[in-house]
């Protein structure tokens, strides 16, 4: 069964596997006793420690091991924050930061902090001189992902490092998705990452924070990790973690690999919209992870669409709010102002043989127009012409305006993604050129995806207003 889900977690690296295996004979014992076990045992932690730092490009006594990637973003921005209290406090992050950086925010706000975000284009990338003229004198951290693991987007981290560096600002760089492919550009401060991306056992994050950086690590004090991570080492898994990067590193093949990923995602990004109709490929198609490619279909409810693709031996993940327990679209897919429903990210492991690939697109087809059917879709827009991934300008819509007589009003209330679209397609044809749809509707992907159909169907997109429990959506019919 073909598994394409390698930016949630990659399959374990042999490497891994045979270090993980060796180390539990050999790395059981504390590693801070001074008995032969507990020699034996630092010497094994010492040596992953060195082999990972030159994997990341840092020294070995910056960096230190977590129990997650997650508590490293956590420990990396509450220590940040503490470190330079006395300059500001004032955080800058991305619109697009995976949950660990907003989370964090959200507590330094709730603390009395200052948090600000920094947009994105349409395809998820931040301008470097717009992150560099939002710094300030009381900005305390600065965060910003190397490449997002949604659309896989590459993020301009060497310049934001540079402009932030001039500014006397420390950066924090999460590295979780783009590290598995290569060290990190430019004079970061800090840098986060999670070994289950790039092969290592789950259970291992990392947190390097460079000599020079402000830093007081928050909680508890604790004599290990520098005071940083505190409690037992899991030495079995930071060996494995560590020995699968440096295997990544070492091996000679690993650029090849990389370039034959792209090759693949490439295809991926070109046939799927010729295959399917109305598909949006987001996210940069050349600044950009080499494993990692994000599409949206229109009219398909991307629980559904999962799960058939599951019956149909592939696993892959999304960013759908039809997927989540929230029900509200994806926070990078919202910034990014793209389709959200039906939405598939597709992140290849190393080694995917291309003929998985094949059989994907092959199988994508039949599976999307089986949902969309069952959704009761109209048959026109089954077989419409796809828009491609044409991004859309990032301007605001103008103010709603009353429907006007020729108008029609659809009562989505209650009913979730996509079916407010469905309906809005299902009558768009019956109001004369110029004549309006308003659609109401309290599902939070409506804001998303209305517009969003409406630059696919070449329709104007009027506005929104408050309307009872939910929006009132308007739409002019323009062809």
């Amino acid at each position: 069964m073909p598994y394409f889900d390698a930016a949630s977690a990659a399959p374990l690296h042999p490497v891994a596997r045979e270090a993980l295996l060796a180390s539990l004979d050999e790395g059981w014992a504390d590693p801070a006793r001074l008995y032969r076990e507990g020699r034996r045992a630092r010497l094994l932690l010492d040596a992953a420690r060195e082999a990972a730092a030159e994997a990341v490009g840092c020294r070995p006594d910056e960096l230190v091991f977590t129990p997650s990637g997650t508590r490293a973003v956590h420990t990396g921005v509450s220590g940040a924050l503490a470190g330079r209290r006395r300059a500001g406090r004032r955080l800058l992050h991305s619109a697009v930061e995976h949950s660990a950086v907003l989370h964090a925010a959200e507590v330094h706000e709730a603390a009395g902090g200052g948090r600000v975000e920094l947009p994105v284009d349409p395809f998820g990338r931040v301008a470097a001189g717009e992150a560099a003229a939002t710094l300030t004198a009381d900005t305390a951290l600065v965060c910003l992902q190397s490449a997002n693991h949604e659309v896989g987007t590459e993020q301009p981290v060497g310049e934001v490092a540079e402009r932030c560096r001039e500014a006397g600002v420390p950066l924090l760089v999460d590295a979780a998705q783009s590290l598995p492919w290569g060290p990190v550009p430019g004079p970061w401060s800090l840098l986060a990452a999670s070994a289950h991306k790039w092969g290592g056992p789950p259970g291992v994050g990392l947190l390097v924070v460079r000599k020079g950086t402000r830093f007081a690590a928050q909680g508890p004090a604790d004599e290990r990790e520098s005071g940083r991570s505190p409690g037992f080492e899991n030495l079995p898994a930071i060996v494995a973690a560590a020995a699968s990067l440096r295997a990544l590193r070492a091996d000679p093949g690993t650029d090849g690999e990389a370039a034959r990923l792209r090759r693949l995602v490439d295809r991926i990004r070109a046939r799927v919209p010729e295959l399917v109709p109305d598909v949006e490929v987001v996210g940069d198609p050349v600044r950009r992870l080499p494993h990692l490619v994000t599409f949206s279909c229109l009219y398909v409810d991307g629980e559904t669409l999962l799960d058939e693709l599951d019956r149909a031996g592939f696993s892959v993940s999304s960013g759908s709010s039809c997927t989540s327990s929230t029900l509200t679209p994806s926070h990078v897919l919202r910034a990014m102002g793209v389709l959200s429903e039906g939405n598939v990210r597709i992140s290849l492991p190393y080694g995917t043989p291309e003929a998985d690939v094949e059989r994907f697109l092959e199988v994508l087809p039949g599976v999307v127009r089986t949902v969309r059917e069952r959704l009761g879709v109209p048959a026109e827009d089954r077989t419409a012409p796809s828009a491609g991934a044409v991004p859309r300008p990032d301007a605001a819509p103008p103010a709603a305006e009353s429907a006007e007589a020729a108008g029609l009003v659809v009562d989505a209330l209650g009913r979730r993604c996509p079916i407010p679209v469905i309906e809005l397609a299902k009558v768009i044809g019956e109001v004369p050129v110029g004549g309006t749809v308003t659609v109401l509707s309290d599902d939070e992907a409506a804001r998303q995806d209305i517009p969003a159909w409406c630059a696919m169907r070449d329709q104007e997109y009027v506005g929104e207003r408050a309307a009872g429990r939910g929006a009132a959506y308007v739409v002019r019919r323009r062809a």
